[in-house]
């Protein structure tokens, strides 16, 4: 099994404050993980919660200036929030200020709850779709052209220098999240290095991988220069106690106090990382056979650093990863 890379993801909009975040990049850092992901939401999951949450490329500038090896990213960034000249000036700002070690994650969004909230309009799935691959195509230029000009059914600039240059080589990376439909495949495959499906089964996972070899295929590029990475929940103890232990609190964060620990891994079984050590060790290099070179594990209780602690000393290890954080290059696309 080739060696897989690991990160931490963490939903953001779950009441993590500034000095949660901070906490959780010192133990990432210091455990080995590659690096440090967060949802890019304004309201939580859970409803009624009256949660906090902080802006996400807010705390990610604050996190890039505390850090200084870990990579860090959103997962993903959903086009409705942001012009993309804005979400490239932030992303160029916080590649900055981390020396080059942000990473852009980008989809069409799906809470439609925050929106009205928040008064941001939601368009229907086909049109945010649309959005995507227009922000991409705008992104993309600000990070490798200028100054340039574009004009879509959506988005239009003129004569657009964003400066400065990214410190990230060739730029900072672009990622596709979607849950492997025919269009947010082949807008990647167009346009990112890398396509993150969120909480697959087994069986997602190798259509996924299918579908974007078949995509490459079509428009003649090569499909190792597009990685497959997958975002998934994990819960993780030394034994079965432990086990348990890590599924109620995890069951607490996500609002599903009602379930035993019993119950809520069993809702999880077919399409997140959970078990024993030896399970987990198990469940990743199977992950990784599937094709995947990058897994971001998600501890939905952000507050649980024993088992994130449990996670870099242990399991990190054993499944061969992140000895060295892997160098990416893009290809013409």
């Amino acid at each position: 099994m080739s060696a897989l890379e690991v990160s931490l993801a963490v939903e953001g909009q779950e009441g993590v404050s500034w000095a949660q975040w901070h906490e959780l990049a010192t133990a990432a850092e210091r455990l080995g993980f590659a690096g440090l992901y967060r949802s890019d939401h304004y309201l939580s999951e859970v409803p009624n919660s009256h949660r906090e949450a902080l802006d996400a490329w807010g705390a990610i500038c604050g996190l890039a200036a505390v850090t200084s090896r870990l990579r860090l990213g959103t997962l993903v960034s959903p086009v409705t929030f942001r012009h993309p000249s804005v979400l490239a000036k932030l992303v160029l700002t916080a590649d900055q200020i981390s020396g080059g070690r942000v990473e852009l994650g980008i989809g069409a969004g799906w809470m439609r709850e925050e929106h009205e909230m928040f008064g941001l309009p939601f368009p229907e799935l086909r049109d945010r779709l649309r959005m995507l691959d227009e922000q991409l195509a705008i992104i993309r230029r600000c990070f490798t052209e200028g100054p340039f000009s574009y004009s879509g059914s959506h988005y239009m600039v003129r004569e657009l220098e964003s400066l400065p240059r990214p410190a990230a080589r060739p730029h900072p990376r672009l990622i596709v999240g979607g849950e492997g439909g025919p269009r947010s495949i082949a807008i990647a495959v167009a346009q990112a290095d890398e396509y993150n499906t969120p909480l697959p089964t087994d069986d997602q996972i190798s259509k996924c991988r299918e579908r974007l070899a078949a995509a490459c295929d079509s428009v003649g590029r090569d499909p190792s220069s597009i990685a497959l990475s997958v975002t998934t929940r994990v819960v993780v103890g030394r034994n079965r106690d432990e086990l348990k232990a890590a599924a109620a609190r995890a069951a607490r964060a996500d609002g599903k106090d009602d379930q035993s620990p019993a119950a809520y891994l069993a809702d999880l079984s077919d399409c997140a990382v959970t078990g024993t050590v030896r399970e987990v060790i198990e469940r990743l290099h199977g992950i990784a056979e599937l094709g995947v070179t990058r897994i971001m594990l998600e501890s939905i209780d952000h507050s649980d650093l024993a088992m994130i602690e449990l996670l870099g000393t242990e399991i990190l290890p054993a499944v061969g990863a992140n000895a060295a954080v892997s160098q990416w290059m893009t290809r013409d696309l």
